[in-house]
This record gives C-alpha cells, structure tokens and sequence, in this order.
C-alpha cells in the first residue's frame, strides 16, 4: 500500500490518530503506537531494533561519540521513504519517552539496552550506565553542561541523532528537530545557542501546514516558546498574538462589574477576559470546569483559597461587559463556554513573562492573573491545567492572603508527577506547546520558594536531593554556615563525596581517560563555584576550571572575566569575556562586562559591538541602551564614524543565535554614568562628532528610555543629545523628566539652566537649535512647550534667578509685558540685591547687588511703558530707595554709591 507520507506527519504533529493513514501495517502500526503512548512497544519492535543496530567495530566504543554506533539503516524499510517515516517515528518516541520520564510521568519502565541490539562480545561495554553517562557528556553544548541526573538521556541524545539525518520527504523533520532542540535547551545549565538555520528550517517547512488552522497555530505557538526559551520575550508575545489568530482564537481583556472580597456591599469594575474558540470537531467531547477538577482522577489537584476575605472566584454581574462592535458581545463573564486546549495553551504562552512592567510588550502581572483564570475555569487536558495552576502559584506568590496556597499548590503539583492518574497520551497531547518545566527544575521551583520563606532547611534538603550544589552553598550561607557549604563542594572534588552519575560511572570497569572525561563539565563548574565561595583563591579556582574543562567551560571564563574587571585590569577581562562569549553568545551579562572593559581601555569599536549584542539579547535592557549612546558619542571623538544605516538603534537585530538574555556573571560592578550638560557634547566643536554618531546616540537613549522611564540621568542624557541634534520637542519633554524626578530632593539644582536657556532662545528668537534644527517643531509649538515646562512643570517646584529671568524672556516674547515685568522682579528679589540684609558687609557681594539694581531698573524704563497701567517708575524708585536704605551705613563711601545717587536723580528728573 501506498505510503501517505503527509497524513502519517500530521497524526505525529497533532497527537491525534487518523484512521484514514494509508501505508505499511507495519510503519502505521509504529506510529499509531507513538500516538497512543506506547513507546515501549515501539522502541522494542524489530524494526526500531534494526534501525539501533550497533555497529561491529573492532575499537573501544567507550572511545566514540555515540553517533559512531549506528548507521540508522533498516531492513524492514522497502523504500527512501519508508526509511525516512521510520526514523522520525522513532525519533518521535525517543522524545517523548524521555519528556514522560523527566517532565510528565508517570515513571517510564524502559531503558537504553532493551531498545538496542548489542552484539554478545559488547554486553559488558555497553550498558544502561555508560550509555546515560555519555549521554550526558555529549548533551553539554556551548560550554554549558546538561543536568546530570537527567532520567534517560540517551533517549534524547539518540533522538537529536536521528533528526540531524538528512529528511527530503518528511517535511515535519524540521519541526520535531526544533522541539527537540527547546528540550535541549532546558537540559543545560544555561540557555546555549542553537543552530542559526533552526528557525528559518522551521518557518520554512511550516508553510506546508498553513491550510490546517490549529497546526499553522501551533508552529507559530512553539517558535513563539522557543523565543521564550532564550528569553527574547518581546518576539515571543508577537507569535503568540499571531498564534491566536491563526487558531481564529477571539479573546478582549475588559472590565465588567463584580465583587472580589466577602464582604464587598457594591459592585465595582473587575478585569475580566472574554474568550471563545472557534467550533471543532472535537466540541462534543466532555468538559469539566474547575468545582468538579479536585474530585476528578485524571486532573491536577487544584487547591482552593479558603480565605476569610477573598471569594475563590470573582463574582460577576451577568451583563454584557465586550466592548461596542467586538464579537463577544454575548458572552457572560460569570459563565462563558470552555476553550479548546490548544487555545488554553496560547492564553497560558501569554503570561509566562511574570516580570514585565510594560503594558506594551505584552501582558503585565494584574493583566495576567483573568487569563489564567479563564483557562482553569474549565479543565480539558492534565497538563495545560497543570501549567495553569503553575502560573497561578507564580502569581499569587507575592500576596499575603494568597502566598499558602502558592507554595501548597507548587507542593501538590511536585507530588502528583509520578502518580498514573491520568494518560501518557493525555499528559503528552500538548507538551510542546507548552512551557511546563522538567521535574527537577519543579522542584528546584519549590524549593526556591521555600528559601525566600525562609523554610531554609526544607529548601536545603532539596537541592541536594538534586545536586544542585550552588543552591546548596547559598542556603549554608543563609545558615550562616558558609564553611559547611565549601566543605561540600571541596568533598566532591576530592572525592570524599561523588555525585550519583559519578558513583554509577565508576562502579563500572573503565579507563582513567573515560573517568575524567565523564567528571569533566561537572568538576570544572564546582571549581568555578569554589572560587565564588572562597573569593582569596578565586583566580586559582577559576582557572583550574578552565583547565580542567580543556578550554570549553564558559563558566569559568565569565568567572574569569568578571575576576579580572572587578580588579580594574581590564585588558585581561577583555580576553577571558571574549573567550566566553564564543564559547556561549547568548548571555547579555558577558557582553555587557565586556563593552564596560572596552570603554575603560577607551576601545570604541570594541564597546560598540559588545552594547550592541546587548540589547539585541535584551532590547529592554536601558543600561546598555545608555552606554551605546555614549559610545556612539566617543566614537566621534576617536575620529571613528559609524554609519548610520548599520546601526539603526531601534532597529538592532541579530540572528537568532544572539537573541537570549542570561544571568550575572559572579562579579560585575559598573556606576552607571551620566553624559556632560554643561560642558557636554552639544558645547564641543560641531566637527568633532559626526552628526550621523549623535543621531545614533539620540535613537539610541530614546528606545533606552522605553525601559528606564524613572531614571533621571538617562533623561539628562537624552536632554543634552537631542538638544544637539535639534529634537527641541524632546529636549523640552526630558527637562521635564528630569525636573520631576529631582526636584524635591535637588531643588534648583535639578534644572540644567544652561538647557533651559537655550530652549527659551530657540523660542523666542525662532533660531536653528543643533545640527539637525529642520526637525524640530515649529516656532510657535515650541514656544508653547517651553512655556508649558516653566508654569506647569518647573515654577511650582523650584526657582532661580535664572529661571526666572528665561520665564520673563518668554513672556515678553508673548507680549504679556505685565507679567514679564514681574517675572524680572521675581528674579531681583531671589538674587543678591533682593535678598541682601540690613548690616551686609561683604562689599563683593554689595557690588553684584548694585549691578542687579541698575539691571532692573534699565528693564523697568525699557520695557515699563509697554504695560498699560503699570506704575513703573513707581517701582524702581522703590527699589532703589529700599536697597540704599540697608546698605546705606556700611557702603556710602564706596566709589559705586555715586552710581545709585545719580540713578536715583535720573528717576526724579524723569518724572
């Protein structure tokens, strides 16, 4: 029988059996069988066992990397086709074998050898144990190793073999190649860079599924988790929204009125999402909401509040809260129908990013907390209601009436893993859409929790079941018992104490090179976390791990790095964060130690790709933002120009290989710095810095202060570059900021008068500002702006002489002759003159005061006259008869008190 290549990929990719598959008995048969969960009797068939044929060899395979082993051939396989559908089909249960031993449970009974076929001379060589172990040797990529006591890893590892083969028929092979890869990913100890070609693969070979709505959707979800995954969630938020409208998922955030608490007496507008999936086939299947999911056997545990406030659920008013013209206008909020699990999935992607802040790079916290809600409200499948309850924990984490049971439901979630009270076929249906963590990383979740409850030793006793010895040294020193975690990790070096895939390893005859080979990537992070324990010997510990690892464990070169700048020796960190970000490119931490150590050996070229990494990592990263402007700025200053069309600021991207943000390196100090008003870069020679380098900088500030909107020394920043560059609108608007920010700590001193000045004179003269003055706003906008930030924004927080001085130019400009005027006094009284005392005898401060006399009164008969009403002369004689009257006594002998007579005679005469 003919073999439907397409229908066979499609059943593989939905999880969901077509009966209508054509092809061998024995090939359908097999994928039927990973369908339905039965990986066992897949993994054993006699085809599966052809194809994981040892290879006859006459050298040592303790030696060989595992893909030496096999040749992946079959003789059950008649066709190029037939072969290429077995290997995918084996592949496929080779992946989800290892997700239900290690992520979902129940616990898998197979191992490695009952799945191969050994020759009888290679029983001995080849067994469970050394298979594991390689396993996990050849799992360790871009320096980062994987999780030791991973169940099974040779599933994995044997799985990623038979994908990496070249596939011309079936075209889903990039897909699962892709899954495979997110699995990968969460095995290491850090997000490491994949392939550059896997994404655009998988784009590419989804087209093939675009007329099937819920596939199209799911591609789109996965690359979307996978973004997640290396932590660039902005790109990760897009394909969600574009995952929903695939899947023609109709959902609005709105308000609709309801009580939150007991004893609430009257309504008041609640966050509620509205959400309807499109109609399926699958619709008449049945449905449980959440009062029935706690009795059920094949759901999650899902604990309830028992608050003495709180209602468990939001109580709605049955109306119509959606929005005129939206398409869910008839859906109750208190009773709206279940949601296909597939669209549960995508509502759950949406709010994985617990930490944004920013409404507009996807959902914030408050946001986040009605979607999930929508999803538990009616459980369809174990795991999408387990990741629910999951994000709920996380949510609920930091509120005091809702903290117990965070950590109890976390607790339950833990516990329920291993049981069988629920499908493999269910647990596994929608695993890769969504971003439900391996058991450990559970666990170690839970006892993350418990530390910051400061259930230490409960949280001790966690990660050393798991061997996380970092986690352990931290909860010793929250003992207070630093030594005690020392003591472990020098008792695992010195083998005192062997960490379980060591003890399994050497209970096997082996040869000293395979030893070392297998402790290799887990000694060299124990003496890099030794050297964070014992900061005396840290140089020592850091670069045995790097010795010990053979040059490969980027660890140790951050550490290395980090060593190095913190001691201000900056050519050498710059060496060691080189090395460590070959070996892994994804952590922003590396790139931006490494821009700092360039700007401190004034390496222009250097910084400017290290900041630029940086926000293509983490474009919300303002710090970096910041520091690429200056740079930009510098740059100009060495002579360098940087064209402008290759650093489009807010427009940096790198491949996909650059795109995650990873931790802190050990040791990072950097004081973030502040460009130069006064003496700045809009006051040096125009020909010093190009004009394209400023216009750089200023985009790059800009997009920076998307992320730092508080940070006031970004804003001076940001004043003086646009400024410069002729943007007086955002000079204007950053001022602002600035005063805002400063001003009731600072007073006048958070107004860059100089600045101010400048705004005021492009505002009154209607003269070019900058380089690039054409942009800015007309004449007459700014003048309104300007005065704006002066009566709304300044005045009602500080003053100066001079600030009132530049409101009397504005108002003069303006024709308010009146009110200029009484700025100017303003500002003679806040200066020496008006604030000078009866018995002064500084007479330098005296003479300052005679100048601002005469000032005022010139400004007076200048512009006195052109205010109908105002009694001018009135008041400059009133002036100067007030301030000779107080200095009289002292200063009557000075050669300038003939100045004030004669003034003063002048005014008599005037009249």
């Amino acid at each position: 029988m003919a073999l439907d290549t397409h229908a066979l990929e499609k059943s593989l990719l939905s999880g969901r059996w077509a009966d209508d598959v054509r092809g061998p008995a024995w090939l359908t048969e097999l994928a039927k069988n990973v369908v339905e969960g039965a990986f066992r009797d897949v993994l054993t068939s006699a085809s599966a066992r052809e194809l994981f044929a040892l290879r006859q060899s006459n050298a040592d395979l303790s030696e060989q990397s595992l893909d030496a082993y096999f040749e992946f051939a079959s003789s059950s396989a008649q066709t190029a086709e037939e072969l290429e559908c077995l290997r995918l089909v084996c592949a496929v249960a080779l992946l989800h074998a290892f997700l239900q031993a290690n992520w979902t449970g129940p616990n898998l009974d197979l191992k490695p050898t009952e799945i191969l076929a050994i020759p009888g001379d290679l029983q001995d060589t080849v067994t469970d144990e050394s298979l594991n172990a390689k396993s996990i040797v050849e799992l360790a990529h871009g320096g980062e190793p994987a999780y030791h006591l991973a169940e099974v890893p040779f599933f994995l590892r044997l799985a990623k073999l038979l994908l990496e083969l070249p596939f011309e028929r079936c075209t889903s092979a990039a897909w699962w190649k892709t899954r495979a890869w997110a699995v990968h990913e969460h095995v290491l100890d850090e997000p490491a860079a994949p392939p550059e070609d896997l994404i655009p693969q998988l784009q590419s070979s989804s087209k093939n599924i675009a007329a099937d709505a819920d596939l199209n959707g799911r591609v789109l979800l996965e690359e979307g988790l996978f973004y997640h995954l290396l932590e660039q969630d902005r790109q990760a938020s897009e394909l969600f929204v574009k995952a929903a409208q695939a899947t023609q998922l109709e959902y609005e955030l709105t308000g609709a009125l309801g009580k939150r608490t007991k004893f609430q007496q009257n309504d008041v507008t609640q966050l509620v999402l509205l959400a309807e999936s499109r109609k399926r086939e699958t619709d008449s299947a049945p449905v449980q909401d959440d009062t029935s999911a706690t009795e059920s056997k094949n759901l999650p545990e899902t604990l309830q509040l028992n608050d003495d406030t709180l209602l468990e659920r939001t109580q709605f008013v049955s109306s119509n809260p959606a929005a005129p013209g939206s398409r869910l206008t008839h859906l109750d909020p208190s009773n709206q129908p279940p949601l296909d699990p597939l669209d549960q999935c995508i509502l759950l992607a949406m709010c994985l990013n617990i930490k944004n802040m920013s409404p507009s790079h996807g959902l914030t916290s408050e946001q986040m907390a009605p979607y999930v809600d929508r999803v538990i409200a009616h459980a369809r499948n174990w795991s999408v209601h387990t990741m629910a309850l999951l994000l709920r924990s996380r949510l609920e984490a930091n509120r005091t009436r809702t903290i117990d049971r965070s950590t109890l439901q976390l607790q339950a979630l833990v516990d329920q893993m291993p049981t069988a009270d629920s499908s493999v076929t269910e647990r596994l249906a929608y695993i890769h859409d969504l971003a439900l963590p391996s058991k450990w990383e559970l666990q170690r979740e839970l006892a993350q929790r418990y530390f910051a409850l400061g259930v230490v030793r409960s949280a001790l006793e966690i990660f050393e079941r798991l061997e996380l010895w970092e986690d352990v040294a931290k909860s010793w020193q929250s003992l207070e018992r630093p030594e005690k975690g020392i003591a472990v990790i020098r008792d695992l070096l010195e083998g005192r104490k062997a960490e379980a895939d060591a003890v399994i390893a050497r209970s096997k005859a082996a040869s000293a090179g395979r030893r070392q080979t297998l402790d290799t990537a887990r000694a060299a992070k124990l003496w890099a976390l030794l050297g964070d324990l014992e900061p005396q010997h840290a140089l020592a510990h850091y670069t045995k791990a790097w010795e010990v690892s053979g040059g490969t464990s980027g660890r140790a070169m951050r550490s290395l790095g980090g060593y190095h700048f913190a001691r201000g020796d900056h050519a050498a960190a710059i060496v060691c964060l080189r090395k460590a970000v070959a070996i892994n490119p994804l952590l922003s931490r590396s790139w931006f130690i490494l821009g700092c150590a360039y700007v401190r050996t004034e390496e222009w070229a250097g910084a400017k790709e290290a900041f630029t990494r940086c926000v293509s990592i983490d474009d919300e990263d303002a710090e970096s933002w910041n520091n690429l402007a200056s740079v930009f700025l510098r740059m100009g200053e060495a002579g360098q120009k940087v064209e402008a069309a290759d650093d489009a600021a807010d427009e940096v991207r790198l491949p996909i290989a650059s795109i995650s943000r990873g931790r802190a390196l050990t040791v990072a100090h950097h004081a973030q710095g502040e460009l130069r008003t006064t003496d700045s870069a809009a006051d040096e020679p125009s020909g010093r810095v190009p004009f394209s380098n400023k216009l750089l900088a200023f985009r790059a500030l800009k997009q920076g202060l998307k992320f730092a909107y508080d940070n006031w020394r970004m804003w001076n920043n940001y004043m003086v570059v646009a400024l410069d560059v002729g943007e007086l609108a955002e000079a204007c608007r950053a001022l602002a900021r600035v005063v805002e920010e400063r001003a009731a700590k600072d007073g006048a001193a958070a107004v860059d008068e100089d600045v101010l000045e400048r705004l005021v004179d492009a505002a009154t003269r209607g003269e070019p500002e900058g380089e690039g003055a054409g942009a800015g706003p007309s004449r007459a906008g700014l003048l309104r702006q300007v005065t704006d930030l002066l009566e709304r924004v300044i005045l009602p927080r500080v003053s100066s002489v001079r600030i009132f001085r530049a409101r009397a130019r504005l108002l003069m400009a303006q024709g308010r002759w009146e009110d200029a005027l009484g700025a100017h006094m303003e500002a003679y009284r806040a200066g020496a003159a008006g604030t000078l005392e009866a018995g002064e005898t500084d007479a330098a401060r005296w003479r300052e005061g005679v100048k601002e006399v005469e000032e005022i009164v010139d400004v007076l008969r200048n512009f006195g006259p052109r205010a109908e009403g105002y009694k001018w002369r009135l008041q400059a004689r009133s002036v100067l008869r007030t301030f000779m009257g107080r200095t009289r006594e002292n200063f009557e002998d000075e050669p300038e008190w003939t100045r004030l007579t004669k003034l003063q005679e002048e005014l008599r005469q005037e009249e």
